[in-house]
């Protein structure tokens, strides 16, 4: 067994091990911390245009790389020919990707532009930015490399995917990992290495998504009693909420 194999088999887990100890930990003693610092209050006209494009874009990759590495090569055979399968791959995923970088550019130049937004951001802030951009661009990089005639010989799901799904069953087998292009190397180490910040960043929020937010009822505002008469200023008959 060569190092590089060692390496793809020792260092997911190492990964997860992080992970998981370091929300414990930012559970257990930095709970009031557990927040995305929303600067919305200094800024909100570019944060309106790259935050739903940064947010809806990262929402596509997300179940791109869950169909992709998730679900075996022979079930996504039996629904569409390979040529389909990478057709909508790189469709739908390099648009994706090509939103999500818009999106985080923007976030980005609205961080660095806006005096209050760039004085309350964080050491810390800087370098999860760094890290999920190059990951995002390496990762836009894998789809159209991979749609190229140089990359088109090689099909990730019999190498990538299937390395991903044995760490998952506790039987690791990096020497699949390791005939992967290089380009799906780099990738895939910049996400370790940004899995092991997520914790102690503030992409924590992503753990404590508003789920409730989707179900709850309608807030329903009413002005003040006018004149004492009874009558609220533009009232009206209001349905019950869901």
């Amino acid at each position: 067994m060569s190092g590089w194999e060692i390496f793809w088999d020792v260092v997911p887990y190492v990964t997860l091990a992080i992970v998981v100890v370091g929300l414990w930990w930012r559970y257990r003693y930095d709970k009031f911390g557990w927040t995305t610092r929303s600067s919305q209050l200094y800024e909100s006209r570019l944060l309106r245009i790259g935050s739903p494009m940064f947010h809806f874009g990262i929402l596509v990759v997300i179940v791109g790389h869950i169909i992709g590495l998730v679900i075996p090569e022979s079930w996504t055979r039996a629904v569409m020919s390979d040529h389909v399968y990478h057709i909508q791959a790189v469709t739908l995923g390099g648009l994706a990707g090509v939103t999500t970088l818009a999106g985080i550019a923007l976030l980005v130049y609205r961080r660095r532009t806006t005096g209050p937004v760039f004085m309350a951001t964080t050491a810390n802030d800087k370098v999860m930015y760094v890290v999920l951009v190059l990951a995002i661009v390496a990762g836009v990089s894998c789809t159209f490399i991979g749609a190229s005639p140089a990359g088109a010989e090689h099909d990730y799901r019999e190498t990538v995917a299937p390395w991903f799904r044995s760490i998952w069953i506790l039987q690791p087998r990096g020497d699949l990992m390791v005939q992967a292009p290089l380009y799906f190397h780099i990738h895939v180490m910049i996400a370790l290495v940004l899995f092991c910040l997520w914790p102690f960043t503030r992409l924590v929020h992503v753990f404590s998504a508003p789920i409730g937010y989707l179900f709850r009822p309608y807030i329903v505002y009413r002005s003040r009693d006018v004149a004492g008469r009874g009558e609220l200023v533009g009232s009206q008959p209001h349905r019950r909420g869901w």
